[in-house]
């Protein structure tokens, strides 16, 4: 066990290692920079940038420099002393803006993960044991149905009931009161009133998908001919379908876990600027549109490194879950 987690370590270094030179060349290939857009404000605003000043600024942010000797600065100031960079729009480190809003986006990604499993499994199992039943069909009606609605949407509709009918505010994690004060009990309790709304929301998607792969792979499992022996020794029907045929079904949907949190991150940017959410998508948006790349790059960074998380966890709770999956057989 020892030794395949230090070579998926290796793996997720080399992995993040090339992320990270994608990404940065991907945030250079628009033409401009943020220099030009900054200068462009300037001239809106009236204020005339000679060619010298230009030049000074490119200079300043280093932008004069090619593109691999920037990536390399870059790159080697975070392995080296963890900086990674000024950014530009906000005229911070880039490490104190991701400090201010990390904590927030991986408590609402894992969480909501977490009640995707929660109650996803239940109710596949469910599902499957009293197939073509009048719940069965409301479920899968539900499933459908929440498949097929964007999270954005349904984050859409939710401010828009709530407000209507309840004059409550579904934005944000904390109450006005609370937005600008220091940590204590009682915003603790106040964000806990409000956190519950983006779990729903983008947990949503996943949980009618999930409940959709359970119901399958399980009734596909409760027709195979150990299930039948089984029954037909007598064993009692709770103990047989938790004991056998559940612990296969859910092993699809534990390696599915990375993809479901990469799926939450990448579609929570959308979710976190409607609900108006301290989250790192916000930030991200608004870095891409102004070709903050050090900020851009190290968001992106940082989304496959919760996205590479994700997926050694699934692959840990497969073999705790799952004897028959062995470490030396993958090593082998």
């Amino acid at each position: 066990m020892l030794f395949y987690l230090i070579r998926r370590i290796i793996y997720i270094l080399i992995t993040l290692w090339l992320v990270s030179i994608v990404s940065f060349v991907l945030i250079q290939l628009p033409p401009g920079d943020y220099l030009n857009s900054y200068i462009m404000q300037l001239q809106q605003a009236g204020t005339e940038v000679t060619e010298a000043e230009v030049a000074s600024l490119r200079k300043q942010y280093g932008l004069d420099l090619p593109i691999y000797f920037q990536y390399f600065k870059w790159i080697s100031n975070i392995i080296l002393r963890r900086d990674f960079g000024i950014s530009f729009v906000w005229n911070k480190p880039v490490s104190t803006l991701i400090k201010e809003r990390i904590g927030f986006t991986m408590a609402i990604g894992f969480l909501s993960a977490f009640f995707v499993l929660v109650v996803s499994i239940p109710i596949g199992i469910y599902c499957a044991t009293h197939q073509y039943s009048i719940t069965d069909y409301i479920f899968t009606f539900v499933g459908y149905s929440g498949l097929a609605t964007p999270n954005f949407l349904f984050a859409l509709l939710l401010m828009f009931f709530a407000f209507k009918y309840f004059g409550l505010s579904v934005g944000g994690l904390f109450s006005p009161e609370f937005t600008r004060a220091s940590w204590s009990l009682a915003k603790f309790i106040d964000m806990l009133k409000h956190i519950w709304i983006p779990i729903v929301v983008l947990g949503t998607a996943g949980t009618c998908g999930y409940i959709r792969r359970m119901r399958a792979i399980l009734l596909d499992e409760l027709r195979k001919q150990y299930v039948i022996t089984a029954r037909a020794k007598g064993l009692k029907e709770r103990f047989l379908i938790f004991k056998y045929p559940v612990r296969v079904a859910i092993n699809p949907l534990i390696s599915g876990l990375g993809g479901l949190i990469t799926q939450i991150f990448g579609g929570g940017g959308i979710v976190a600027i409607v609900l108006a959410l301290p989250t790192i998508g916000p930030l991200h948006f608004r870095a891409l549109l102004s070709q903050d790349m050090y900020l851009a790059g190290s968001l992106l960074l940082m989304s496959c490194v919760l996205s590479l998380i994700g997926i050694l966890t699934a692959d840990i709770l497969l073999v705790l879950i799952d004897p028959r999956i062995k470490y030396e057989r993958q090593i082998r």
